[in-house]
């Protein structure tokens, strides 16, 4: 039985593989790739099996034998391989010839970027939407349209329940476990992170005990723009042999080729009708139970709010900073299915923030507040009223996304959608 459940990047490679020779699809272990991947391959080369990996190495001309898609699954394995399939591809540019799955940029980089040869798509964790608990009922695509029409739609998940989707996971592979078995997977997750694949990438990590204190302590800043230096401070208060902080820009550069952060920018609109905007990203993980188990955090701790004794002084809210963070998960899943991009905006003294920006084809953008609450008052809304001040026509629409049951649209025009209802 085949019990795939079809991906909202599905769409995007359906739109792109008639039309373009090579795609790479890029993303952390276990999002996916593979098994989305293979439904449209008719030959694998699986470059994690080291006797696939040398007879490729021995015959590369073997790409060119082959019919069909062919599916070179991990490719980072054997890194020649992309500028073997770029000059493929040269030779035979026919739309539909490769596909690429990679968990990690590799050391050894390409010779060439493959810019105009070979297009990299993104995989993340499955959104609520891929994960099947509610039918969504207001589109993001319908958002950036700006004439703002009734919203309708009434979700069937409850805060708990979203609770247990923030530690569940959006790994396909995690998400059906429970208990003590998905705590145990989540555990070997981090392990491979930090004994496997450091030193695949090229980093000898000598203090592993170090590396994992500093991913809790990003774990802890979800959803906040601290410091890396505060971050750092975090994760070794009270050690005297700290690690230096070339070190710990190692921790974060070797996790971004592992697509383990998943950093916001922020937003820095091109006519600039602003004074002062701060610069600095907005820290996730690629998932938020990566985070949740870093903290220990279960969705009992969660609900009680006994987790208020971590260790994150910056940080006072973790169960509404890991609600921000499935958000985010979900907004890069559907931005990405509509050719747009994710921001955030602050200003420098902090007097103004907005959550989310979505920036879309044209310049137009959606404003995103997310709470923690099935109920939005008037305080929830200033910043998205001071936002539509500065930017007038160019804000197609402005929601807050929310734990509540209904959907609906604000007399002011303002849309409060629960989290479960939003979609691509």
């Amino acid at each position: 039985m085949d019990a795939y459940r079809r991906r909202i990047v599905d769409t995007e490679l359906d739109e792109l593989l008639p039309g373009l020779a090579a795609i790479a699809i890029e993303g952390a272990k276990g999002v996916g790739k593979t098994a989305t991947a293979q439904r449209r391959a008719h030959a694998v080369f699986a470059l994690d099996d080291e006797q696939q990996r040398s007879l490729l190495a021995a015959d590369p001309g073997r790409l060119d034998r082959e019919h069909g898609t062919v599916l070179i699954d991990e490719w980072q394995r054997h890194p020649a391989v992309w500028d073997e399939v770029r000059r493929s591809v040269d030779r035979d540019p026919r739309a539909g010839r490769f596909l690429l799955t990679g968990s990690a940029v590799p050391t050894e980089a390409p010779m060439h970027s493959g810019a105009g040869r070979i297009v990299q798509v993104r995989m993340r964790p499955m959104s609520l939407a891929e994960r099947g608990i509610s039918e969504p009922t207001v589109s993001l695509r319908t958002l950036f349209s700006g004439r703002r029409h009734p919203l309708e739609g009434e979700s069937p998940v409850d805060l708990p329940q979203y609770v247990e989707e923030i530690v569940g996971s959006g790994f396909p592979g995690i998400r059906p476990l429970t208990g003590r078995a998905r705590r145990a997977q989540l555990d070997g997750y981090i392990a491979r992170i930090v004994e496997r694949d450091f030193p695949e990438q090229g980093h000898q990590v000598r203090r592993p005990a170090t590396l994992r204190a500093w991913l809790t302590a990003y774990a802890a800043a979800t959803a906040t723009t601290a410091s890396y230096n505060a971050i750092l401070d975090a994760a070794t208060s009270g050690e005297s042999d700290r690690p230096a902080k070339s070190t710990t820009i190692t921790y974060r550069d070797a996790l971004t080729q592992l697509w383990l952060l998943e950093p916001i920018p922020s937003w820095l609109p091109v006519d600039n009708a602003f004074a002062r905007l701060a610069q600095v990203p907005k820290h996730y993980l690629v998932d938020p139970a990566l985070s949740a188990r870093l903290l220990d955090l279960t969705s009992d701790a969660l609900l009680s709010g006994s987790g208020s004794g971590v260790r994150a002084s910056y940080s006072t809210n973790l169960l509404g900073q890991l609600f921000e963070a499935l958000v985010a998960l979900d907004l890069q899943v559907y931005a990405q299915d509509n050719e747009a991009r994710v921001h955030h905006l602050r200003t420098r003294n902090g007097d103004h923030e907005v959550d989310f920006i979505i920036s879309g084809p044209g310049g137009r953008i959606i404003a995103i507040e997310t709470k923690l609450s099935a109920t939005v008052d008037e305080q929830d809304l200033t910043h998205l009223r001071w936002l539509k001040s500065k930017v007038g026509d160019l804000l197609a629409d402005a929601l807050v996304v929310t734990t509540g049951r209904y959907a609906y649209r604000r007399p002011d025009g303002i849309a409060v959608v629960p989290a479960a209802l939003l979609g691509p």
